[in-house]
């Protein structure tokens, strides 16, 4: 198969990067390894035809996202402020507003963390540290980055944290949720680009003015490509890279290797009881992640990263274990029978690894490298890419895949 770009990777940035590509007269292949389009986003459609859930990427940022233009504005929920804020700590199930008696509330800490991260590559634990954050202030803080970052907060770097805030401002404020389903976006951006599905990319191969990949159907070959699935998947071996120079590819993987994706774990669990009312509630207890129900529905939607994805993990797997906790976060729960889970176990998916990528300390350069081409030939994109300058979120992803649109573009205009 012959054609201009070879695009590994059918999420949000690797379809964005496809459709700039096509719109400008060239010949696209996008290979995906999965059955579907929109990589971490993934949307769950009850039966029943009601409201989805989000098994993915959660809502869309700001007023001025390009989801909103992308999608069409129609198409744009504002997501209500209207829900009961609770939270279970040290196993009792109370009102959010107990972590504000008598301590600040992980919110205002991460507030603060965005005015006034420090000039040195600290982490998270020790900023906090050093703002007197303690138990339980402290406690709760930790794992409110964990949920927000997927990563252990002595891992996190509060400069990456507060960078990756300021670069995002210009989204705007709000929080949004897409008519019908965020995996609307996804299926938008596939339109009239030529996607080959189930068809994973096992080798690049980097060839004077050329690349060839290698896949589990046969050899695509095309004057550049553009990766973007995370760098744990070529880290790991499950995507080679092959070429003239293995100094240069080397360090491509060393610098893959350095930026492991956090833990997550999301699952809706049906039951044969309805919500009494629409609440979020945080588990700090670390078991459950962030739990949420929508008054008259059955589902209860959990949102587990960092050391709680593992612990959802294990819980969902034994009913009565799974039974207990929807009574702890959930106590409308008791009694009620579970009559479904489905689950997203971005963790264990082989061509995810994980829930996204933090920015972690020591690891700046470790993005630059990642992010750069090579030989004119080999581009990248990805949410990974923009790992510590822009959130982990959905417009970020978008915004790498144009740009690696446009670095292909200015080669291809020169040769």
């Amino acid at each position: 198969m012959r054609a201009d770009v070879i695009v590994v990777g059918a999420g949000a940035s690797g379809l964005a990067c496809a459709r700039r590509l096509n719109r400008e007269g060239l010949t696209v292949v996008v290979h995906e390894a999965r059955d579907r389009v929109g990589g971490r986003i993934h949307t769950f459609h009850p039966t029943d035809g009601g409201p989805p859930l989000e098994l993915g990427a959660q809502v869309v940022h700001g007023a001025h996202n390009p989801v909103h233009a992308l999608v069409g504005a129609d198409r744009m929920i504002t997501m209500s402020r209207r829900f009961t804020a609770r939270v279970v700590e040290d196993g009792a199930h109370q009102d959010m507003d107990v972590l504000r008696h008598g301590r600040r509330p992980p919110w205002l800490l991460e507030a603060g963390l965005h005015r006034d991260p420090g000039q040195e590559d600290r982490s998270v634990g020790a900023w906090l540290r050093a703002r007197g954050s303690a138990h339980p202030e402290g406690r709760a803080a930790q794992e409110w980055f964990r949920q927000n970052w997927a990563a252990e907060p002595d891992e996190l770097s509060a400069r990456g944290v507060s960078r990756a805030h300021g670069g995002d401002t210009g989204v705007g404020e709000g929080e949004f949720a897409v008519r019908g389903g965020f995996d609307r976006l996804p299926l938008l951006l596939a339109q009239d680009l030529r996607i080959s599905l189930g068809d994973p990319v096992q080798e690049i191969r980097c060839l004077p003015g050329r690349v060839e990949a290698t896949t589990v159907r046969g050899t695509t070959s095309a004057c550049a490509a553009v990766i973007t699935v995370p760098p744990p998947v070529v880290a790991q071996g499950r995507l080679r890279l092959a070429g003239p120079d293995p100094a240069v590819l080397d360090a491509k993987l060393a610098a893959a290797g350095r930026m492991p994706l956090g833990d997550g774990y999301c699952a809706v669990v049906t039951l044969t009881r309805r919500a009494p009312d629409t609440a979020v509630t945080f588990d700090v207890d670390g078991r459950g992640g962030f739990v949420r129900c929508s008054a008259g529905r059955p589902e209860v939607l959990f949102v587990a990263k960092a050391k709680a994805a593992d612990a959802l993990r294990a819980t969902v797997r034994s009913a009565p274990a799974l039974s207990a906790l929807l009574e702890t976060v959930m106590p409308w729960t008791a009694g009620a029978r579970v009559a479904d889970v489905t689950a997203a176990d971005w963790g264990r998916d082989p061509w995810t690894t994980g829930a996204f990528t933090a920015p972690r300390t020591g690891c700046e350069d470790a993005v630059r490298q990642w992010a750069a081409p090579v030989d004119d030939t080999l581009f990248f994109a990805g949410e990974a890419t923009v790992t510590g300058s822009r959130l982990p979120w959905v417009q970020g992803a978008l915004a790498s895949g144009e740009r690696a649109a446009e670095e292909l573009l200015k080669v291809l205009a020169n040769r």
